[in-house]
């Protein structure tokens, strides 16, 4: 206690060493809380701060990549093949004979000779499609009913230069036309063709044309399917399997190519369907690729025929008919092909095929479909003999049918 009383401090150094015992407190209270105050030379922290995504991009902004392109894989697309897209003009004259009751005998009869005798009148039509030029030469792929009858024909290039084009050819049975223009030696940028047996239902479709008169048009969709005959699209007189896309194709897009999104062509657009939304049809680029050689020369492309209309064959659609008392005749209740109807001097009729008939098989292979049997005959050559098994009513027959062209029927 003695101790304790001598070392007793006065009031005012109390007073003092409380203020310094305070202040260092706060100061040791201040650089726990905020360690990165402290000179950089003197305290290193144990741990690292972690800076927020946009301060790194701010803080290291110069050694980040340069940014992608925004370019779409369309836009990268039709920059291929756009300037290769052409616009086709057509022009044709035909005759029309003035109104009908003019030449009428009793309109003639009450009124005489007072309204002469009127000629036929000339009168030019238009039309409009699409293209693409396939070698720089100035070889033009488009659609057979874009030049058909045509007098006159004019191709517009992308950048708006204006060339005569002759029609080299043209094929009706597939719908394939090729026009040449004269570019005076002049290369011309060419459109890339891709593999239409490759193109599966889902892929992208970009269709390029002039539609309605609205040059350098692009259209996006899918492919909607495949092999689409050119029955069930409605042109039976067609040979085709088509591609089947929601691309949008109007008029005047007939001719312009349907791009995969590569940029490379894997169809030729040519028909829509007036009662439907969204669906039009293309021409596979590799039926084009086959026979476009041919047009090129002026050569005529085969087309072997029967002679035949016809329909897919089922039992079911046997028995129902045969069920029926006014049915004309009986149909044998197989799967396979029937005949509707025999055309008159073709190679059907002189190997005796009767309407009623049910096709089976062609060469030993079984044909359930008409698109098969079509596809089977077209595949072969002019004149090949094709030997046919035919049930009619409870007897089987095999026909040898000799197929003939197409086109001299």
């Amino acid at each position: 206690m003695g101790i304790l009383k001598f070392f007793r401090p006065a009031p005012r150094m109390v007073s003092s060493l409380l203020r310094v015992f305070l202040g260092i407190t706060i100061a040791l209270q201040a650089w726990t809380i905020s360690p990165a105050s402290a000179s950089a030379s003197n305290f290193q922290p144990a741990t690292k701060s972690i800076a927020s995504p946009s301060q790194l991009l701010a803080l290291r902004g110069t050694e980040l990549p340069a940014t992608a392109s925004n370019n779409s894989f369309v836009t990268l697309a039709v920059d291929r093949v756009g300037p290769a897209v052409v616009r086709i003009d057509t022009e044709r004259t035909v005759s029309r004979n003035l109104d009908p009751v003019m030449e009428d005998p009793l309109f003639r009869r009450f009124f005489g000779d007072e309204f002469p005798t009127q000629s036929p009148r000339q009168e030019r039509l238009r039309g409009q499609g699409s293209g693409f030029v396939i070698d720089k030469s100035g070889t033009v792929l488009t659609n057979a009913h874009v030049v058909d009858q045509a007098d006159r024909v004019t191709v517009t290039l992308n950048d708006g230069s204006i060339f005569p084009g002759e029609v080299l050819g043209t094929d009706e049975v597939t719908d394939l036309a090729v026009v040449k223009i004269n570019t005076k030696g002049v290369n011309l940028p060419t459109a890339a063709l891709g593999d239409s047996d490759a193109v599966k239902v889902g892929d992208w479709a970009i269709a390029v044309g002039n539609p309605l008169g609205f040059d350098n048009t692009v259209t996006l969709g899918i492919i909607s399917t495949l092999k689409r005959s050119s029955a069930a699209v409605g042109i039976p007189d067609k040979r085709l399997d088509f591609i089947q896309t929601d691309a949008a194709i109007n008029p005047g897009n007939s001719g312009g190519p349907l791009l995969n999104g590569s940029g490379e062509v894997i169809g030729i657009n040519t028909a829509i369907r007036a009662d439907a939304m969204g669906i039009g049809f293309a021409i596979p680029i590799n039926k084009a690729k086959a026979i476009y050689a041919q047009l090129a020369r002026g050569e005529q492309v085969s087309h072997p025929f029967l002679g035949i209309q016809m329909i897919d064959l089922t039992p079911e659609i046997a028995r129902e008919n045969n069920a029926d008392p006014n049915a004309p005749l009986m149909i044998p209740e197989v799967r396979g092909v029937l005949v509707m109807r025999v055309v008159p001097n073709t190679p059907a009729e002189k190997a005796g095929i009767r309407k009623g008939d049910a096709i089976v098989q062609i060469d030993g292979e079984f044909v359930t479909t008409a698109a098969k049997l079509q596809n089977l005959v077209e595949n072969s050559q002019i004149g090949q003999s094709l030997k046919l098994k035919v049930r009619r009513g409870s007897l089987t027959k095999d026909v040898v049918v000799q197929t003939a062209q197409l086109r001299d029927f």
